[in-house]
């Protein structure tokens, strides 16, 4: 019995914990500051709606766009054009859906940093730039959208400003996406531009309202915020659904697993954090601009506050028995703000720095006292990570770092947990993990 529990316990300690000391910059380089001036700015242009005016150099959505691509192209400037910013648009007609009032141009601002190595694999952060009012429909009325969604769309700006400063294996793409309230059409046609383009998405990080620490529940909470992302792929197929009824994985799909990866970048950089992984696509009946990437199979999550204030979402300004309602500038949290920008940072510092995951991960150990793993070997990876974690765990909680392509964990039953593997490379900057996709007889 002693014997089992040392084997255990030596089985269960990886490879000496190594942390990047650019990381700590990163996080200290976010400002504030700057965050607070952007969303002033965008909540300057009155209305952000969608349909609103594109022709005025002052008010709506076509002004707000157009800044937005200014600060991109002045951060590009500023790192030796290191960024290339473009529009990508899509034409939406009234027979689309109920909250378009007319036909019009959805057009996204898009900024890409490209990768050293791996020019062709992207990690995605994203804001919204438009705004709405009570009436979806009402792109005339003042819609100031502070923090649903200035704030995601100034900390998306923020993240190109201080990431723009190092250089990444992987390509890096902050992004204003529009036409989020009307039925996500900026991301839907980004996600098939992505696809059209071939681009391999190692995920996408939705910022939808990253500024208010005040709940409407009475809770005032600077530290914690939300994980939103769906178990397994809406696009699986009928045999990855069978094989998931005998061997597991519910909850381990590749956007449950970049949630697992941002959690981990917070709790291992950002302490003082509170992530809560949220097993759902997104908040009850809602939609957030990670899931037209998710429908196409992409992996996604949405990262927001941990507790909304609905008297300050999709609301007219006003006073009305005494509650004053209105997403306005002085209700955003600027320093909130921000720590989720510096989340967001980190996490595509660390996808953008690491290897290629693993592509196949095979796992056997039926009716045995052990667990084989054996995976591909992946180019620029010094080794892997072995994970496994109680079935019942949100997180992994055990690894074993081996510089070989397979492995037997002995002593270790296949039936009471769940297992993946990472690559790492020789700075200790791990992928995301993997869940076996392949059983060994």
């Amino acid at each position: 019995m002693k014997k089992i529990t040392l084997l255990f316990l030596f089985i269960s300690i990886s490879m000496s914990a190594q942390t990047d000391a650019k990381i700590y910059d990163i996080i200290n380089a976010v400002s504030s500051d700057r965050i607070k001036s952007d969303i002033k700015t965008l909540t300057e242009f009155g209305t952000r709606n969608t349909f609103s005016d594109t022709l005025s150099t002052t008010r709506g959505i076509g002004a707000a766009r157009r800044w937005i691509k200014s600060e991109f192209e002045n951060i590009s400037t500023s790192c030796s054009d290191c960024i290339d910013v473009f529009y990508q648009k899509d034409l939406v007609t009234t027979e689309m859906g109920k909250r378009v009032p007319h036909d019009a141009w959805v057009v996204n601002v898009v900024a890409i940093q490209k990768g050293t190595k791996y020019p062709n694999r992207y990690i995605i952060m994203s804001g919204d730039i438009d705004s709405r009012a009570s009436d979806t429909m009402d792109f005339t009325t003042d819609a100031p959208g502070a923090n649903d969604n200035a704030s995601g769309m100034a900390g998306t700006i923020e993240a190109a400003r201080v990431l723009s400063k190092y250089k990444f294996e992987s390509s890096i793409v902050y992004v204003g996406l529009s036409g989020e309230e009307q039925g996500l059409f900026g991301g839907a046609g980004l996600a098939k531009y992505a696809k059209d383009k071939g681009w391999e998405i190692i995920g996408i990080l939705n910022n939808d309202m990253i500024g208010n620490i005040t709940g409407v529940d009475g809770v005032i909470d600077n530290r914690a915020f939300r994980i939103f992302s769906e178990p397994v792929p809406a696009n699986e197929t009928e045999r990855q659904r069978k094989m998931r009824r005998f061997y597991g994985g519910e909850v381990d799909g590749i956007s449950r697993q970049l949630a697992r990866y941002t959690h981990k970048m917070t709790k291992t950089y950002m302490p003082e954090m509170n992530p809560m992984m949220i097993y759902r696509l997104d908040r009850f009946g809602r939609g957030g601009h990670h899931r037209p990437f998710n429908d196409l199979g992409f992996p996604g999550i949405r990262i927001m506050e941990a507790h909304e204030n609905y008297t300050q979402q999709h609301q007219d300004i006003r006073i009305e028995n005494g509650i004053k309602y209105g997403d306005t500038f002085e209700n955003v949290n600027f320093e909130y703000a921000k720590k989720l920008t510096a989340v967001n940072s980190i996490t595509m510092a660390g996808l953008a720095s690491a290897p290629p995951s693993p592509t196949e991960v095979s796992i056997g150990g039926i009716v045995q006292a052990s667990v084989k793993l054996k995976w591909n070997k992946v180019e620029s990876a010094k080794g892997y990570k072995i994970y496994w974690r109680d079935t019942t765990s949100p997180t992994w909680d055990h690894s074993r770092y081996v510089e070989s392509t397979e492995f037997t964990l002995k002593g270790i039953v296949i039936d009471n947990f769940f297992f993946g593997v990472a690559s790492v490379d020789e700075n200790g900057h791990e992928s995301v993990v993997v869940f076996p996709n392949k059983i060994m007889r």
